[in-house]
């Protein structure tokens, strides 16, 4: 029976077993290998916090996210298919450890930050409602 997320330990052993499995995939694990040349041993601490901020609000992260993965895409561009592995594999990662509300969390947040950061790659808004009009431009839309 799998557990939910409640600490640390349990974001560490997310994050771990999802680099591990990040970095052992032929399409996104050469990123991570040798264009961002990522040692896990630095990297892991950093991504707890980022994990940890993110699910329990513990204000430990305190990094640029996008502009670490501006200066990626600038070396490698980033595509869809890069975002949507990653996700797929964070979703799988998290699903075969972790299920409850955290482990929820960490899978629509993953969504939502993924989403974000394509988006802002591609030079738009990191809002998912970026699409979405006020009633005053509806209407000034229909004047014209």
């Amino acid at each position: 029976m799998t557990r939910d997320l409640h600490d640390r330990a349990d974001v560490l052993e997310l994050v771990e077993s999802f680099y591990l499995r990040a970095f052992a995939d032929p399409l996104i694990g050469p990123i991570f290998t040798d264009v961002a040349k990522m040692d896990l041993e630095h990297h892991l601490p950093i991504m707890c916090d980022f994990w940890q901020t993110v699910l329990f609000r513990a204000g430990l992260y305190r990094r640029n996210a996008l502009q670490l993965h501006l200066v990626l895409n600038a070396r490698h561009p980033l595509g869809q298919q890069h975002f949507d592995r990653w996700l797929s594999l964070w979703v799988e990662n998290v699903d075969e450890r972790f299920a409850g509300e955290k482990a929820e969390l960490a899978k629509t947040q993953a969504r939502r930050i993924a989403g974000s950061i394509q988006r802002r790659l591609s030079g738009r808004s990191g809002s998912e409602f970026e699409t979405l009009r006020t009633r005053d431009a509806l209407l000034e839309g229909s004047l014209e």
